[in-house]
């Protein structure tokens, strides 16, 4: 059941390309959003549609596949685990960040992007 603690499976599109870098360190890694949609229907029965953008951090192999094979608008799937980070911006304000450390990424397109 640890597993199950912190665990986040998402479906859902790029909304942008990847942007991917190579650390000093020899590390790569890959930010990027996905955008997932729920459709449905409202009190009055009229169907609705609701996107969340969910933003998303890959290392390693995983960084190296979404490189290769990811661009905006592709669909994938991801399994991953919510992590939360902090930094003082230019202005000395502190912001704070929730995203997705991805853990492992289905592609669903067909051909090589």
């Amino acid at each position: 059941m640890n597993a199950l603690r912190n665990s986040v499976r998402l479906i859902g599109n790029l909304g942008d390309d990847p942007k991917v870098r190579k650390l000093d360190s020899g590390k790569t890694v890959a930010n990027f959003s996905i955008a997932t949609n729920e459709i449905y229907r409202d009190q009055k029965g009229e169907k609705q549609s609701e996107t969340t953008w969910h933003r998303l951090v890959a290392w390693g192999k995983q960084a190296e596949i979404i490189e290769s094979y990811v661009k905006k608008g592709s669909e994938i799937a991801i399994e991953g685990k919510l992590t939360n980070r902090s930094y003082d911006d230019k202005n000395g304000d502190k912001q704070y960040i929730t995203e997705i450390l991805v853990n492992q990424v289905l592609l669903f397109d067909k051909t090589k992007n």
